[in-house]
């Protein structure tokens, strides 16, 4: 039995299921000691439209209406005016990424569903050859064909997890719903192509953490300034100098 786990052929299967081990142990260790493994890997990707997700519009309508009543700097004017507000399409990446239930279920615990299943078909594949005909398939051949069982057994998989992992407000808010929002850097000095962290607070009084750098080429906004979001660049947001005192909320 083990020399049929370790066989060279079926390594890659074998890693698989490791990295696996790996990632629930980093994971338990990580919850021990208060670091968010699967949230920082969630904000490291791409916002995915989910249309069957069937959740509430949580975005707040008086930024439009601060922006028409003139209320707002310049610069937030020339968005209005017209400027595109700029977020990730529904290209080939973003649907296979939607069909795997990412934005459902994190990221982390489908990757661990993935490799999961890319281990056990591989293995149970193997298995079947080596019975019918007495050796085992190249390593390439016995992956492509592991990893093409495991996209269907991760979809079924994580829509079953979907359903019975336990809800909060946050959930329920779309990180395109940040736009316009006033936040305060905490952590870094944001500079044009060098994020900061940013502290954000939604309509439900849930704070976000995100990654924010200057709109204007050459500004930096240093921990503690008073931002707002103006637009969405992938996995992180570009911000300009919040000068009205009027727009607040990123809280404390």
């Amino acid at each position: 039995m083990i020399e049929f786990i370790l066989a060279g052929p079926n390594t890659p299967f074998a890693v698989a299921l490791g990295l696996m081990i790996a990632i629930a142990l980093a994971e338990g260790v990580g919850t021990l000691l208060g670091l968010g493994l699967s949230s920082m890997i969630d904000s490291l990707l791409p916002e995915v439209d989910l249309p069957d997700a069937d959740l509430p519009d949580l975005e707040a309508p008086d930024f439009d209406a601060d922006l028409q009543a003139g209320a707002l700097p310049g610069d937030l004017e020339t968005v209005a005016a017209g400027t595109e507000v700029t977020g990730p399409g529904q290209g080939i990446f973003s649907q296979i990424l939607g069909w795997l239930c990412f934005g459902k279920v994190p990221a982390l615990i489908i990757l661990v569903i993935l490799l999961t299943g890319f281990g056990l078909v591989g293995y149970v594949l193997q298995s079947l050859v080596q019975s019918v005909s007495g050796f085992l398939l190249p390593g390439i051949v016995a992956s492509a064909v592991a990893f093409a069982g495991a996209l269907p057994f991760t979809r079924v998989t994580a829509l079953g997890v979907s359903k019975i992992m336990p809800k909060d407000e946050s959930d329920a808010v779309s990180r395109r719903s940040f736009v316009g929002k006033p936040a305060r850097v905490v952590q870094g000095h944001a500079k044009k192509g060098l994020p900061a962290q940013a502290r954000l607070t939604d309509p439900t009084g849930q704070s976000h953490y995100v990654l924010v750098e200057p709109d204007v080429e050459g500004e930096v906004l240093e921990q503690g300034a008073e931002v707002i979001i103006v637009r969405q660049q992938g996995p992180h947001f570009t911000a300009i100098r919040n000068t009205n005192a009027t727009l607040t909320g990123a809280g404390d």
